[in-house]
């Protein structure tokens, strides 16, 4: 059961959900969802506290990653997705940005109608098979004689985990263009205050109303904290008992799973 008491359950609004490692593992054939995690969202939806999904995902368009999660049997529309992919669009167009994409294939489709010529930025996604050498390298190369070079990267994620192990996560490719480029990457995703901000303003509840359930200490549990508001660590995912230990960020509780914790709010309603 979840520890530290369960005070952190009361005075509830609304939930932020990461995805990946909360919902359902990812993997071949589009991943499998985690037991009781479907049930668990039709449950939120019943109680009348609002939801929005909180995640880091750039392996799709939006629209394609709620139908793969529809077809799990979740619940949810694209407008319940917070996602780094629209951030950065915002942002791009803000600042007049003409981005190199480092991204996977299948989020290509985001940026349709963002100017690509002749970029003077670069923006990584969670690539996967499109992290070659020859890519990176060539990212390294633009960024490298830019005068002012400027790297945003969707997330900061080290690993996720998918149904066959532990996969590297944007992060660390991330890391490597800092190092090499003696840049500073600005981060559209989770942890990032802007990011969890935005996903609060889409659910329509304060942060001291509202919990973030995610499998990543730092980036769910201590982005979310870092916000003002609750947050839990499911046993699910990426997680690692080691997580427990952690030397700056504590979970307001663990839980077992999503199941788990949408069972200690029901009861506090």
């Amino acid at each position: 059961m979840a520890e530290r008491g369960r005070g952190w359950a009361r005075a509830v609004r609304g939930l932020l959900l990461d995805v990946s490692g909360v919902l359902y593992d990812s993997g071949a054939g589009g991943g499998v969802p985690i037991a009781g995690s479907a049930e668990a969202v039709r449950r939120i939806k019943a109680s009348g506290l609002k939801l929005q999904l909180c995640t880091n995902e750039t392996q799709a368009t939006r629209e394609n990653f709620v139908r793969k999660l529809q077809a799990m049997g979740f619940d949810v529309s694209v407008a319940q997705v917070t996602a780094p992919a629209p951030a950065a669009c915002r942002l791009l167009r803000e600042r007049g940005l003409r981005p190199h994409l480092l991204v996977h294939d299948d989020l290509v489709p985001e940026f349709a109608e963002i100017n690509k010529t002749n970029p003077n930025c670069v923006v990584l996604g969670d690539a996967a098979e499109n992290f070659t050498y020859a890519n990176l390298n060539e990212a390294f190369r633009l960024l490298i004689g830019m005068e002012k070079p400027v790297l945003i990267s969707l997330g900061k994620g080290r690993y996720y985990k998918e149904t066959d192990g532990l996969k590297l996560d944007v992060g660390a490719y991330m890391k490597a263009l800092e190092y090499a480029c003696d840049v500073q990457a600005e981060v559209v995703g989770k942890p990032a205050k802007t990011f969890f901000e935005s996903a609060l303003a889409e659910l329509g509840v304060p942060p001291e109303q509202a919990i973030m359930i995610g499998d990543d200490i730092v980036n769910d549990v201590g982005g979310a904290q870092q916000c003002g508001m609750r947050a839990l660590q499911v046993r699910t995912g990426q997680y690692r008992p080691s997580d427990e230990n952690h030397p700056q960020v504590k979970p307001d509780a663990y839980v077992n799973n999503l199941a788990e914790a949408v069972d200690i709010i029901l009861q506090e309603l």
